[in-house]
């Protein structure tokens, strides 16, 4: 039997996540287009049954939302899936173009380097609200790593003459490099991690 590929271009197989906290989170299973038509979402962390470029497809569709409202217009990116499909598409031609390396295994790197291990939590104890350092869970580090390098991509390429394929691709080759100089995401990991740390 023919091997599954991504898109019919890249492979998954021999491809291993490298953080044991993420391994069951992370879904590398073989197929060609990534789309469960939300067949597991009645179930408990459904999310951990999507493949990951599915996942990734469900933030790239609002990479201007941040807390509980739109930071940035997300209109630019509203359509059809197959839309976003192309983008992550050439964003990866991009990348094994530029890294000599299966993107696949590039983009599963970069969510390993953009994943959060603690945060900050605040709660309210007698009239003052506190703020304590929490380790975050398994599968929120995984939302918040695609949500990172999504918003990182899409910032860069506002107003811009890059496409958002070219930002995309840049901003996951930068955390994969873990260079917090040109990622948003490991930018903004380092800064939540630090104020973690000043607030255990």
């Amino acid at each position: 039997m023919e091997e599954l590929k991504l898109f019919n271009r890249w492979s998954s197989a021999g491809l291993e996540v490298a953080d044991p906290g993420l391994k069951n989170y992370i879904n590398l299973k073989p197929t060609i287009i990534p789309r469960s038509r939300g067949r597991s979402a009645a179930q408990q962390f459904h999310k951990s049954n999507m493949h990951i470029i599915e996942r990734l497809v469900t933030h790239m569709f609002v990479p201007g939302h941040r807390g509980k409202k739109h930071y940035v217009s997300s209109g630019a990116c509203v359509g059809k899936t197959i839309t976003i499909w192309r983008v992550i598409n050439e964003a990866f031609e991009a990348v094994e173009k530029k890294t000599k390396v299966n993107p696949l295994e590039v983009f599963v790197r970069a969510i390993e380097n953009a994943a959060l291990r603690e945060e900050i939590t605040s709660f309210q104890l007698g009239g003052i609200m506190v703020r304590r350092a929490v380790i975050t869970a398994p599968q929120r580090r995984v939302d918040l790593a695609l949500r990172l390098i999504a918003q990182g991509a899409y910032h860069k390429s506002i107003g811009k003459t890059k496409t958002i394929a070219d930002t995309l691709a840049d901003e996951i080759i930068a955390a994969y490099n873990y260079d917090a100089a040109n990622s948003g995401a490991i930018r903004e990991k380092e800064r939540v991690e630090r104020e973690a740390s000043g607030a255990r």
